[in-house]
């Protein structure tokens, strides 16, 4: 018998054939339709976002993705004593309703690289509805202050069932907390949106079994439970937990902790998981998918429009890793009424987010207006090499550029002098390339089809001189000898494996 030979090609026709086959015999067995219709009129549904008039017209989809911190139930009831021992996060009156978590998803309408746009809890921002009479407030704080004010109306009115009040609180809250975002952000419409209470994250980790992550360094923290090692290692639900939540380590004092950092863990874990869920094939294994499920009925709650699975099964480049972390700039840490406060820059933040959900539009705006105000840049982000022959050049540049409102991207050293500075941009960044090339001194500005949607890159080279308003990117890097920063630029992280994070 003759043997027959499969090109690559052939072979990789043969496996989609083989995983169309496997997703038929699923649906004709009829697990496909019964996950769908389990998950579908299981789901926990809310109408928050009828009659907001918001959507995307484009085709594109925003999520916006909150995580509240609530260690109540649905109904506002205490959770069980040994579930609050797991989850290391004191008991039912702790907590609040605090959304902690707040993420902005961005799918585009062709397949490409999707976004997610964490914002950072403490930002001081100003709340559209004015809940309880406040009208500037933590970002992470609109929901609690609005579910306050509407059970206080409520009660007025005769009101007395918990539950009634729980449901209805809540709905006020997810309201304020989307008009409140969505305002923040320059009026991005949001679509759809999913909530997630501490409980429901660490039922999801025990039903995917275990994670693996993966840390730059030893660290510890007895306020979470956070206890690891260096390294690559597994996180069981109750440690995962600790992971995303961790903020502080008095161990390792050196490492200096933010809520910043604690955003991090939450995008590295974020695409930990979606690497492992594609890896070990989830989506095609009834028992794991079926945990899955169960968890998004007790704990989830989405809008009344949103498709869940249809979603997921219409967006493959979120279940391939094809997807970019950013966390939002912030201008400078301050007080505010004794609370500490994240200070922004509005218009930076607007342009950052342009950027990265439409960064043609974005670069168009900039383009017609000709220089941003305060010497800001288009938004993009910004890969620098250097190849100058100065130790360290790299990242002086990319700090002093990126708190122009540019955002964090790769930087690297090419030990082989070159004697031309350029800077190169991906399809529709070319805008706001010029636009860097102009404040760099005028340098040549060149198209580099390999780049990553909305990714300049600046080569630097033994001929690049420093425009006087950039700062000291050529002398003594303060940042490095220790001084402190006024704030944080946005910063990148991609998606698609297990990043090591602080």
């Amino acid at each position: 018998m003759q043997a027959v030979r499969v090109n690559s090609r052939g072979l990789a026709a043969l496996k989609g054939l083989l995983a169309l086959v496997s997703a038929l015999v699923l649906f004709v067995t009829g697990y496909g339709w019964h996950a769908y219709q389990s998950l579908s009129s299981g789901l926990t549904k809310s109408d928050a976002l009828t009659g907001t008039g918001t959507s995307s017209t484009n085709g594109d989809t925003n999520i916006l993705v909150m995580g509240l911190d609530s260690r109540l139930d649905q109904n506002g009831n205490p959770l069980p004593r040994d579930v609050l021992a797991q989850l290391h996060a004191g008991d039912s009156s702790d907590g609040g309703y605090n959304t902690n978590v707040l993420m902005l998803l961005h799918v585009p309408a062709g397949g490409g690289r999707a976004q997610a746009i964490s914002i950072p809890r403490d930002d001081y921002v100003t709340l559209p509805g004015a809940p309880d009479g406040v009208s500037k407030q933590k970002i992470k704080q609109a929901y609690g202050l609005a579910k306050d004010a509407a059970e206080r109306k409520l009660r007025t009115r005769g009101v007395v069932d918990q539950s009634a009040l729980e449901q209805q609180g809540r709905e006020a809250g997810r309201k304020e907390e989307l008009e409140t975002v969505e305002d923040f952000l320059g009026g991005v419409s949001i679509d759809h949106f999913v909530e997630v209470t501490l409980v429901g994250f660490y039922d999801l980790a025990k039903a995917l079994g275990s994670v693996t992550v993966c840390l730059a360094g030893p660290t510890q923290d007895s306020y979470s439970g956070a206890k690891f090692v260096k390294g690559h290692q597994q996180l069981d639900a109750a440690q995962a937990l600790a992971f995303v939540r961790q903020r502080r380590d008095y161990v390792h004092p050196d490492l200096n902790f933010t809520d910043l950092d604690r955003e991090r863990r939450q995008q590295a874990f974020l695409s930990s998981a979606a690497y492992q869920l594609r890896s070990a094939g989830t989506f095609a294994d009834p028992a794991r998918l079926n945990a899955l499920i169960d968890v998004a009925k007790r704990d989830v709650v989405i809008d009344n429009e949103f498709d869940l699975l249809g979603f997921l099964q219409r967006s493959p480049s979120l279940l391939d890793g094809n997807i970019t972390f950013t966390t939002l700039p912030v201008k400078e840490f301050g007080q505010v009424d004794g609370q500490d406060v994240n200070l922004v820059d509005l218009a930076q933040v607007r342009a950052t987010v342009r950027g990265l959900i439409d960064p043609d539009d974005a670069s168009a705006s900039a383009d017609s207006a000709g220089n941003t105000a305060g010497g800001q840049l288009p938004a993009a982000t910004l890969d620098v090499v250097n190849a100058a022959g100065q130790d360290g050049l790299a990242a002086k540049l990319e700090r002093e550029l990126t708190a122009r409102g540019l955002t964090e991207g790769s930087v690297r050293t090419e030990h082989t002098p070159r004697t031309e500075s350029a800077v190169s941009y991906a399809a529709g960044s070319k805008a706001a390339a010029t636009a860097l090339a102009a404040a760099l001194g005028g340098l040549p500005v060149l198209a580099d089809p390999a780049l990553p949607s909305g990714h300049e890159r600046l080569l630097v080279g033994t001929d690049f001189s420093p425009p006087a308003d950039l700062g000291d990117a050529a002398g003594t890097d303060e940042a490095a000898a220790g001084q402190p920063s006024q704030g944080v630029p946005a910063s990148s992280l991609q998606g698609g494996g297990i990043p090591c994070v602080k």
